[in-house]
């Protein structure tokens, strides 16, 4: 199943939601006390693997393999037949679709990975939290921009015995929904600095020749 780019966008290169410091209104305790523990562990996870589902608004959905290496990179390698590759080296998002012959880049800052991949993270500044739930096994955590210059929302879900990242949805102004699905995450150590650089392999514009 080809992954569009518009869902490849809601999942890994949303708009802005990391935006200049706003007031949040208080949240209850046992509310506050979830999104510490989300904070702390994320900020203690500095090297996983695992694989992921992503799954779009129609339920169409394609598979691979991630790697996180906080702060700042990622590495999301989509299984065949698709053509996606997708990596954060720290302060670029790049995609490349080896199928379209395209490469994009975004600032990570502007997007959802920069939730759970800065060195420090804070979920009281630049976003809002609109809601903690809690799950049969776990909790989600959804945050959206605090300007409200960008429309959407993000959930990130948690397991809660052991606490563990399982995955985030991303929420359009249309409230499409766009999941991806954490599997076998496990923490990792030493891995690879290729696995976070991705260059733009197409050839570069020859020059008009010397005059």
């Amino acid at each position: 199943m080809r992954l569009t780019r518009r869902t490849l966008t809601l999942a890994l290169a949303a708009a802005p939601l990391a935006t200049p410091a706003v007031a949040q209104g208080a949240l209850a305790p046992a509310d506050q006390a979830l999104v510490d523990r989300a904070v702390a562990y994320l900020e203690g996870l500095t090297e996983a693997k695992g694989r992921f589902i992503q799954t779009d608004a129609r339920g169409r959905s394609v598979t691979g393999q991630v790697f996180l290496k906080r702060p700042g990179k990622a590495r999301f390698a989509y299984d065949p037949p698709s053509g996606l590759l997708v990596v954060s080296d720290g302060g670029v998002v790049s995609v490349q679709d080896k199928r379209l012959k395209t490469f994009d880049a975004y600032p990570l800052s502007t997007t959802p990975l920069s939730l759970f991949l800065a060195k420090t993270i804070r979920l009281d500044r630049g976003v809002r939290i609109t809601r903690v739930q809690r799950l049969r096994n776990g909790f989600a955590v959804t945050a959206r921009d605090g300007n409200k210059q960008t429309a959407g929302e993000i959930t990130l879900s948690f397991a809660d015995s052991p606490l563990a990242l399982t995955g985030w949805t991303v929420t359009d102004a249309q409230g499409r929904p766009t999941r991806v699905q954490l599997r076998d995450l496990e923490r990792a150590s030493g891995l690879d600095k290729s696995l976070f650089v991705l260059k733009d392999p197409r050839p570069k514009n020859p020059g008009r020749g010397k005059v």
